[in-house]
């Protein structure tokens, strides 16, 4: 098809071809004019060096594409400007086109390379006439026919007694269906591709026409033309069909060649043109023929009288009726090639004989009935408001009228496959229901192929359907929103494919909240790195989407994740698991946004629960690292007091200190044990039997037993204050303040959102942990003191266990309980072997 954009009639102008070629062709989307311009621009457009293979063949250059619709779609706003958003898009793919012949010319990537290319220009193509048609058709709908609403209320009907061109005038002001006929023939003649019928005719300055039949007439003997075949013996027009003979071989190749030529120039909108091939290949008479079409209109009837009084010419031809009954006479013979048979089809409203030549192409046909019915209609429209007595047409002719959804319906039952193809794919379904303006219908094809073919569905459909719905939006043709967004979410899910963070959320933030959340947290999953994730919630601030919610679920969504056993390999004794190290690492999207604190600590504190249970003590630590060491000042600045802070992050902030306390004791706990287990090692000392020792050997062993004893004296007071200290620290999980550890606050009431936070399973599990965790704590605390020597101590602990005010006991099985005061039991034999009683105090007689 050719590359130039169609030029789209105004309402004055609209039949070319049936009203007079002295109006002024103006154009009805006269803004594409400028889409025309734009394009001959793109010839300073750089180059793409040749990389030899060229391994994606292609696939980069058409992937621009979705940054360019994403920056098309930035700069527009609203109202009319939605149309020229259609321009731009188209503009954008005009671009990618020429890119793409041009590197199919300079050979890139090889054979194969041009087939692919070949088939992303094919699809382009008819992406870049679908935008076209969108824009023709609905700048008609929305903008000229609303304009015109008011006028046509006020007519009564057309003008009974105008000129032929008066009548087509006004019926093309007032007739929107007729109007949009027309816009889509226009359309269907600007996208005309030859392809294989194109005609290359013999460059002369000037032809005679028939000169071989001429000269064969004029040398009787024929010698040097094959003597014996019987051609015309006149040259007038009608000889050939008079006399039932042909022209000489080689006139006979060229008429038919110029008849072939003549319909391509009328097939592409192009009449002028092919009236000149006529006159420049001899063949006046046939130009003459081709003028009879036009309407009449005499201009004299309607001078002013102040105007000159000077005869105008006469438009038109007086004689149309009979011009165009023998027209379809000539259509619908036999005599003549199938060439001038739907010439003269086209001018006549003789839908055989062009479906005869236009069978194989669905855009053929569509234009071969819409010509048809767009002459029916004008002809019925002349006969009905012109005082004049017409020659009548065949029955046949009237008979030929049909509504657009009669056109589809045949085409969709075409002989021909391929236009059946056509017609039941994705680009036929999309032009007919564009065309028939049915745009529910194209949602549902649309939101089928989505969920049914999702999987064949390549990127640049979902691009192209996307963007028709945003349009469709914009100008307000979706009746069910739920359609346009499934397949919005499917061209968003596209794009997390490719992983461009503003084109997701831009595309996401016009979904609904919900779908944003989804979409959007299921990108975020995948972002690993830091500096990627600043530009994702950068990408999602600036596109306005719900960054609190969609973090939220992000974080969740990748804790409560379960991974297969050994799915990201058995780390190291000691180390983080790559599953558990991006669980920890998903913290980072709670921290780009100060107001996130409560939901970093939430989350933080769900991971820990879930660590402790399992006894990941270095997950633990790496967990609570990822939370600022000023988390608690930073909550009660955000919430301007204390007692501003709502019930979820005041329990949080209590669970999170108790935890700090935990891992406090444990890792002093830790640190004595070390200290403990490496008692400064003895020097060896060699074996003294002899007498004769040297002197200098017994110094230095002296010196290293005397630096052994101070070491030694230094580690026990390392290990006693390291002792007091873990006791210390361990003493302060058994007595936690405020109703004691891992125990919420008083709150007046559970958070409102208390089942979706789903709060009594948390409690529940801190239940769990306190009935693990205090326990051992016990035993910890126990096993320091009594290798301190603090017998008495390890009595006392039984006391703050039984105690009533904690109640610490509750936490205790039976099992566990039997173990400390078994424990607690050898302290007390400690303390009888040392004349104490088995509570720690002196014995009194």
């Amino acid at each position: 098809m050719p590359d130039s954009p169609f030029p789209m009639s105004n309402r004055s102008g609209l039949l070319r071809t049936t009203l007079n070629s002295s109006m002024a062709p103006q154009n009805l989307s006269h803004s594409l004019l400028i889409l025309e311009q734009s394009n001959a621009a793109q010839e300073d457009r750089s180059l793409m060096e040749d990389t030899g293979d060229d391994l994606d063949r292609g696939k980069g250059r058409v992937d621009v594409l979705f940054p360019q619709f994403f920056d098309v779609l930035q700069a527009q706003g609203g109202g009319q400007e939605a149309f020229e958003l259609i321009q731009s898009l188209t503009h954008v793919c005009r671009g990618v086109v020429e890119q793409l012949e041009l590197e199919i010319e300079r050979g890139m990537g090889g054979e194969q390379g041009a087939r692919q290319r070949q088939a992303m220009l094919t699809w382009l193509r008819q992406e870049i006439y679908t935008w076209r048609l969108l824009h023709a058709l609905f700048y008609d709908r929305i903008l000229l026919q609303t304009d015109t609403q008011a006028d046509d209320e006020m007519q009564d009907g057309p003008t009974l007694g105008g000129s032929e061109k008066e009548v087509i005038q006004q019926l093309y002001t007032i007739n929107a269906t007729l109007r949009e006929y027309q816009l889509v023939v226009d359309w269907l003649e600007a996208c005309y591709d030859q392809g294989e019928q194109q005609n290359p005719l013999h460059c002369h300055d000037r032809m005679m026409a028939w000169e071989n039949t001429l000269f064969q007439l004029d040398n009787l003997q024929g010698a040097a033309f094959g003597k014996g075949h019987e051609i015309v013996s006149r040259l007038d027009p009608d000889a050939p069909v008079r006399e039932k003979r042909p022209l000489h071989a080689l006139d006979e190749e060229d008429n038919l060649r110029l008849s072939r030529a003549i319909f391509a120039s009328i097939r592409s909108g192009h009449v002028d043109d092919g009236l000149k091939l006529c006159k420049h290949y001899g063949q006046t008479w046939r130009a003459a023929i081709l003028e009879g079409w036009r309407l009449h209109e005499d201009p004299n009837f309607e001078q002013n009288v102040s105007g000159v009084h000077e005869k105008l010419p006469i438009e038109g031809n007086p004689r149309r009726d009979i011009w165009k009954r023998c027209a379809w006479m000539l259509a619908d013979s036999k005599n003549y090639d199938e060439y001038s048979r739907a010439t003269a089809g086209v001018f006549s409203g003789h839908l055989s004989s062009l479906k005869t030549l236009l069978h194989s192409n669905w855009h053929d046909l569509l234009w071969a009935h819409l010509k048809v019915q767009i002459d029916i209609r004008v002809e019925s429209e002349i006969r009905g408001c012109c005082l004049k007595r017409y020659q009548p047409m065949p029955d046949e002719y009237w008979n030929g009228k049909m509504t657009m959804e009669q056109i589809f319906d045949e085409l969709n039952v075409a002989k021909d496959a391929s236009v059946r193809d056509f017609a039941q794919g994705q680009l036929g379904i999309i032009q007919r229901h564009l065309i028939l303006d049915t745009c529910g219908e194209l949602l549902q094809h649309m939101v089928r192929w989505v969920e049914k073919d999702a999987g064949q569905q390549s990127p640049h459909q979902l691009r192209f359907m996307a963007h028709i719905v945003l349009f469709l939006r914009q100008i307000g043709r979706v009746e069910q929103e739920r359609q346009a967004e499934k397949i919005i979410a499917a061209y968003v899910e596209a794009l997390i494919a490719r992983g461009e963070p503003q084109l997701i959320a831009y595309y996401a933030a016009s979904l609904s909240n919900t779908l944003q959340v989804k979409l959007y947290s299921r990108f975020l999953e995948q972002v690993e790195q830091k500096r990627q994730r600043e530009l994702a919630l950068d990408a999602a601030l600036q596109a306005g989407l719900d960054v609190e919610q969609i973090t939220r679920i992000t974080v969740e969504n990748i804790r409560l994740a379960h991974h297969a056993h050994g799915e990201f390999g058995e780390p190291l004794s000691g180390e983080i698991s790559a599953a558990d190290q991006r669980k920890i690492s998903a913290l980072e999207w709670l921290i780009h946004l100060p107001e996130q604190r409560g939901e970093l600590l939430w989350q933080a504190n769900a991971m820990i629960r879930t660590y402790l249970a399992c006894s990941k003590m270095e997950c633990m630590r790496q967990t609570f690292r990822m939370v600022p060491g000023d988390i608690v000042q930073q909550i009660v600045n955000l919430y301007s007091s204390v007692d501003n802070i709502p019930p979820r992050e005041e329990c949080c902030l209590k669970e999170y200190l108790c935890y700090k306390v935990y891992l406090s004791g444990v890792d002093s706990f830790v640190e004595w044990n070390r200290l403990q287990q490496n008692r400064p090692k003895k020097p060896q000392t060699a074996n003294t039997a002899s007498s004769q020792d040297n002197f200098t050997e017994r110094m230095a062993s002296e010196r290293k037993e005397q630096a052994h004893r101070s070491e030694v004296v230094r580690w026990e007071q390392k290990v006693k204050e390291q002792a007091k200290q873990t006791i210390e620290t361990l003493y302060n999980v058994l007595m936690f303040p405020d109703k004691g550890w891992l125990v919420d606050p008083f709150i007046a009431k559970q958070p409102e959102n208390a089942v979706q936070l789903n709060w009594d399973h948390r409690l529940l599990q801190m239940e769990k942990l306190r009935s693990i965790c205090i326990p051992e704590i016990a035993l910890l605390l126990n096993e320091v003191m009594f290798k301190s020597g603090d017998f008495a101590g390890c009595v006392r602990l039984a006391d703050e266990i039984s105690s009533e005010n904690r109640q610490l006991y509750k936490v205790y099985t039976k099992h566990k309980l039997a173990e400390l005061l078994a424990k607690i039991a050898d302290a007390s034999l400690e303390l009888l072997n040392s004349k104490l009683d088995p509570w720690g105090y002196p014995i009194t007689i």
